[in-house]
């Protein structure tokens, strides 16, 4: 699905046509955690805090060890 980036006051934002609202079950008002993926893609999912604090944990332990980690990935 093709969606365009549209001015909405004075910010920007995706305009979520009804029907993927409803394929999704979304609600206005609902919070999303944005993932950027390798390659310029993103990830959309509901938001969970639970899942942000693994997600902060992850970075930490990335950043900590980015050395091995790219070492080990050659």
């Amino acid at each position: 699905m093709k969606l365009e980036i549209k001015k909405i006051g004075n910010s920007d934002g995706l305009l979520l046509p009804k029907e993927l609202m409803q394929r999704l079950d979304l609600q206005r008002g609902q919070e999303l955690y944005v993932t950027e993926l390798a390659g310029g893609g993103l990830q959309l999912m509901p938001y969970d805090p639970d899942f942000e604090r693994t997600m902060e944990a992850a970075d930490e332990v990335m950043d900590k060890y980015k050395d091995t980690l790219a070492a080990l990935a050659k």
